[in-house]
């Protein structure tokens, strides 16, 4: 969908190509789009573009539907995020790329202010926006550091809770930091990441060895290793409903209603992905006992994981 300001002549380059990857949330896809057309506009226009991993629940035809303008990517089976992301970027066209989830809806200013946030500051490689669920609480996932063995003992030991102002000890959520004041941190969530196109490109997208899960800290990690800032801008707003597609998170256990094969498959995604991230960032720089411990870790964690969703009933459709 091309939106341009009013007033204003169509210029060759967008300032913002804005890439939603759906799986079957219809309506809050809606509420996503409705929210972006009703936001203010970056001075040369953005565009909206849809890939739909292969819903079945109306989703695409609400699209063609209600906005025409939008460019839908249907695709015929569900690739995942990372590749579906691709997807979007093989054809956009901004200066910028905005990755946001279809559980969300913007605020008014919520493509604007980080659009000029990241024009002045070139070294700026990505951002993201303060994301509260609906009670009004921050989204914790949204301002992480990266899951080294000791952020990981810390935060899944309990230490983090213990110590939470301790840099030492909280270097998972670091929610030590001013939540107020913008700042870099090291990884934040592909449910609103904002970054150059033309640095996307180069980095090679989204890593398409994840399905679901753990492909935003791997891009996070290249995006640092090639060293750029990543930074939390709280001054703007995204209400998010969390977890829609995957029927995981209990802040959208009111609205997610995915049968029991999605969630344990997503279930079972989440640990491939912690294993694949591991593997590749860290085996070389840890010992081998310490990756041993580590990967043996998250195997036990994923077997409860993937166990309660294997237990629960499907969710009953009112």
């Amino acid at each position: 969908m091309l939106i341009m300001p009013k007033n204003q002549p169509k210029i060759a380059q967008l300032d913002l190509s804005i890439v939603i990857v759906n799986y079957n949330t219809r309506q809050l896809l809606d509420d996503c789009l409705a929210s972006l057309l009703a936001a203010e506009q970056p001075p040369n226009g953005a565009e909206i573009i849809v890939v739909d991993n292969a819903s079945s629940d109306g989703s695409q035809e609400m699209v063609r539907q209600k906005y025409p303008a939008v460019r839908l990517i249907a695709s015929e089976v569900n690739r995942g995020f990372s590749a579906a992301n691709n997807l979007g970027t093989a054809v956009s066209n901004g200066r910028f790329i905005l990755f946001l989830n279809s559980d969300t809806c913007v605020d008014a200013k919520s493509l604007t202010k980080p659009v000029e946030y990241l024009t002045n500051h070139p070294g700026v490689g990505a951002l993201t926006v303060r994301l509260v669920y609906p009670n009004g609480e921050r989204d914790p996932d949204n301002h992480r550091g990266f899951p080294t063995p000791w952020n990981a003992i810390c935060h899944f030991s309990g230490l983090s809770r213990l110590f939470p102002s301790n840099p030492r000890f909280n270097g998972y959520f670091q929610s030590y930091q001013n939540m107020a004041e913008t700042h870099p941190v090291d990884v934040i969530a592909g449910s609103y990441m904002l970054m150059p196109l033309p640095l996307c490109r180069d980095l090679g997208g989204w890593d398409e060895t994840y399905f679901f899960y753990g492909e935003d800290i791997d891009f996070c990690y290249r995006i640092r290793q090639v060293g750029y800032q990543i930074i939390y801008y709280p001054h703007v707003e995204v209400l998010h409903y969390k977890g829609a597609s995957s029927g995981l998170r209990k802040e959208s256990a009111d609205i997610a209603r995915p049968p029991k094969a999605t969630r344990v498959k997503v279930a079972k995604e989440s640990v491939r992905a912690m294993k694949i991230f591991y593997s590749k960032f860290y085996r070389q720089q840890y010992p081998w006992l310490v990756t041993a411990v580590v990967l043996a870790g998250i195997q036990i964690r994923g077997w409860f994981r993937i166990l309660k969703h294997q237990l629960r009933r499907n969710p009953k459709n009112n």
